[in-house]
C-alpha cells in the first residue's frame, strides 16, 4: 500500500450518528440499510409517521438500540419538531441521513400515465417523494457542519418508461435531479449526496404497483447476473456511500439491480442472423 493511504478498520460507522427515514417494516429497504449501519456501529434515529407505523417500527428500533422520532414530511411544524428532537438526541451533530420515502396514488400506478394522472395526486407524489428529500437534506445538513453523507432511494423508472410506474417514475426523476443539485450545493462543505437505484424487491412499495410481481420475475430473467436484487447488496452500497469508503463519490445514481439497468434486449428476444 502506498504511503499516505489509510483505509478504515473495524466497525465502519463506529461513533457516527445518523437518521434513517422510511422504515415501514422488516422488509423495507430503509430497514435493511438501518440494520447494516447498526451492525457497523452507527447510532441511529428512525423517523415514523402515525401510530400504526410506530407499532411496526418500535420493535425494530429496539432491536438495534435506535431512537424513534415522529415526523410527517408533509407538515412543516411536524418536521420542525422532529429535527429539534433529532438535534437533542444527536447532541447537535449528525453524520448521515438516509431518505427512503416515496408515495404515489395506487390508482395511478397502472394503465396510462397520461390518462390516469390527476393534478392533486401528482402534486402529492412530488411533495412526499421529492420535496421531502430536499427539506430533510436542508435540515440534516445544518447539523452536519463540515462533512457528512446523504443517501436517497430511487428506481430505474426515473430513467426509462416502466409499465405502470407512471407518476412514481416522474417523481423519481425529480428526486434524482434533486440529488445532483443538493450535491452541488453541499459539496463545498464536504457533504456528499447520492442516490441508490435498487432493482425490484419484495417491499410494500412494489406491492402497490400493478404487475409488481411480474417486475420481480422479469428483473431476474433480464438481469446480467440472472439474479434478484438482494437487500444485502442495497444495504452494502448504502454502507459504502455513508462511510469513509465513499469519500470521493457525490452526485451519483448508483444502480444496485444485478445489472438489469445496463442490458439491452434479453437473449430470448434478440434477433439472430446477420444483416
Amino acid at each position: 500500500m502506498a504511503d499516505g493511504y489509510q483505509f478504515p478498520s473495524g466497525a465502519l460507522m463506529a461513533g457516527r450518528r445518523g437518521v434513517v427515514m422510511g422504515v415501514a417494516n422488516d422488509k423495507s429497504i430503509a430497514w435493511g440499510v438501518a440494520s447494516q449501519l447498526a451492525a457497523q456501529g452507527a447510532q441511529l434515529i428512525l423517523t415514523y409517521q402515525g401510530e400504526a407505523l410506530e407499532r411496526r417500527v418500535r420493535p425494530l428500533a429496539d432491536s438495534i438500540g435506535a431512537e424513534l422520532v415522529p415526523a410527517d414530511v408533509t407538515d412543516d411544524a411536524s418536521m420542525d419538531a422532529a429535527f429539534v428532537r433529532i438535534a437533542e438526541l444527536a447532541q447537535g451533530r449528525l453524520d448521515f441521513l438516509v431518505h427512503s420515502i416515496a408515495f404515489a396514488d395506487k390508482n395511478e400506478l397502472k394503465g396510462s400515465f397520461v390518462e390516469n394522472t390527476t393534478r392533486d395526486s401528482f402534486l402529492k407524489a412530488m411533495n412526499i417523494s421529492v420535496f421531502s428529500f430536499v427539506d430533510a437534506a436542508r435540515r440534516a445538513s445544518a447539523l452536519m457542519g463540515e462533512g457528512g453523507s446523504i443517501v436517497t432511494m430511487t428506481y430505474l423508472g426515473a430513467e426509462r418508461a416502466i409499465p405502470n410506474y407512471n407518476t412514481m417514475g416522474v417523481a423519481k426523476a425529480g428526486l434524482e435531479a434533486a440529488t445532483r443539485y443538493a450535491a452541488r450545493d453541499l459539496g463545498p462543505r464536504g457533504i456528499r449526496v447520492n442516490a441508490i437505484s435498487a432493482g425490484a424487491m419484495r417491499t410494500l412499495s412494489l406491492a402497490g404497483i400493478s404487475g409488481g410481481r411480474g417486475m420481480l420475475a422479469q428483473g431476474r430473467a433480464f438481469s446480467a447476473l440472472k439474479a434478484d436484487t438482494t437487500m444485502e447488496g442495497v444495504a452494502g452500497c448504502a454502507l459504502w456511500l455513508l462511510s469513509d469508503l465513499g469519500q470521493s463519490t457525490t452526485g451519483e445514481v448508483v444502480h444496485v439491480d444485478a445489472g438489469f439497468h445496463m442490458m439491452g434486449l434479453p437473449d430470448e428476444l434478440a434477433g439472430g442472423g446477420e444483416g
